[in-house]
């Protein structure tokens, strides 16, 4: 299992898929054939079917600025390895085929080709949550613990810039107000939850005040803004949120929120390494519902509870959104992904809740929903998996006058 700065990534909205890979992809492929003349791209499944509303065109034609391009859509091609495909060509002065590549934006902002199932090594010797568990156990180590024992020394300065990038991006959300880019005319609503929400009485206000978080990172996200990948960019807004709830409401410190992420990130990372966290390849059950997870055991942790009901915390987080599908209306990340931060936040909140009720026992584990999860993914029509050609996709979304 790769690190956990795998789950982190810190780049620019709208999506770590269609936006944050693509870039990616094409920065790298310029760079081995700098020297050709002109250059073709051609997205597929769901890269072209929902690109325009998530930028995919504009990153690759920024990347390839003041060069000859030609970008070829076909949304009704899936190739076989994910969804999320795309292959470059580059050509020589004598309009020959100079060179050729095959690569897939897999979710959270990784590429792979047909030759590598991973872009980095793997530094864990597990990579499934009982497996970890009973390491802890053995060893009387918490799971950030486990986490520190095998990353690199610098993944705390790591951690810090990540959170400082959370911080800002919900303080840059809640400054902003308007409208989103995009054509849905959607409004940003972050500031006035979060000025509406200092009015009402607790409990109310808190809710309020954590709604508001959520939206503001996911409203910078839809804006282009700069986000932490957590582990999308779709899902960018939960975790942010309930890590600025618990340093909000009950106070806590920089370096228990640092060890929450490190759990969080290790909850994603099993949910990567054993399922998807690709929208397109399992639905947005992959994304907020991992999001989720990660957020329901960093909140359990936070409020000190044990390894097992951290566990029991992550399990429900995505349990509770197995089957959700992925149905970006217009392609953009806005309806319904905006909302699904907000109450995935909650729900995490409730989660956390719950699993301090108990001792940290149940009969499903964690492992056994992720794959399930993955399963049920697979099993989705592709239409309601970030094609925009089905579910709450189909209906129009303009404002009605």
């Amino acid at each position: 299992m790769e690190s956990i700065r795998e789950i982190f990534k810190i780049g620019h909205g709208p999506s770590s898929s269609h936006t944050m890979g693509p870039k990616k992809a094409a920065d790298r492929f310029l760079k081995k054939n700098d020297k050709a003349i002109r250059y073709e791209v051609t997205l597929y499944g769901s890269l072209a079917a929902t690109g325009k509303g998530h930028l995919t065109d504009y990153v690759i034609e920024q990347t390839f600025k003041n060069r000859e391009l030609k970008i070829f859509w076909e949304p009704k091609t899936f190739l076989p390895k994910h969804p999320n495909g795309m292959m470059f060509k580059a050509f020589d002065s004598s309009n020959k085929l100079a060179d050729k590549w095959t690569v897939y934006s897999v979710g959270g902002g990784t590429i792979i080709d047909d030759f590598k199932k991973k872009e980095t090594k793997d530094i864990y010797p597990h990579n499934k949550m009982d497996d970890i568990l009973t390491w802890c156990s053995k060893n009387g180590k918490q799971l950030w613990e486990y986490v520190a024992e095998f990353e690199n020394d610098d993944i705390w300065n790591y951690m810090a810039e990540v959170w400082s990038v959370m911080e800002n991006s919900i303080k840059k959300g809640l400054s902003h107000d308007g409208v989103l880019p995009g054509g849905l005319m959607l409004p940003r609503k972050a500031q006035s939850f979060n000025l509406k929400g200092a009015t009402y009485a607790t409990p109310f206000k808190r809710r309020s005040q954590l709604f508001s978080f959520a939206l503001a990172v996911s409203e910078q996200n839809a804006a282009g803004g700069k986000v932490v990948a957590a582990p999308t960019c779709g899902s960018s807004g939960t975790l942010p949120a309930v890590l600025k709830y618990a340093k909000k409401i009950f106070k806590s410190d920089k370096d228990s929120i640092l060890k929450a992420l490190a759990t969080a990130g290790l909850v994603g990372n099993i949910v990567k390494t054993n399922a998807s966290i690709s929208g397109a390849e399992v639905g947005c059950q992959g994304e907020i519902g991992t999001a989720c997870a990660m957020a329901s055991a960093a909140a359990t942790q936070l409020m000190g509870g044990t390894i097992f009901q951290i566990e029991y915390s992550a399990e429900m987080g995505l349990e509770h959104h197995l089957g959700l599908t992925c149905d970006p209306v217009a392609g953009l990340v806005q309806i319904p992904c905006i909302e699904r931060n907000a109450f995935a936040a909650e729900r995490a909140i409730a989660h956390n809740n719950y699993a301090l009720l108990t001792d940290g026992r149940h009969r499903i584990s964690f492992d056994e929903v992720v794959e399930t999860m993955y399963k049920t993914g697979i099993d989705l029509q592709s239409r309601y998996r970030e094609t925009s050609e089905g579910g709450l996709a189909n209906f129009d979304a303009l404002p009605k006058c």
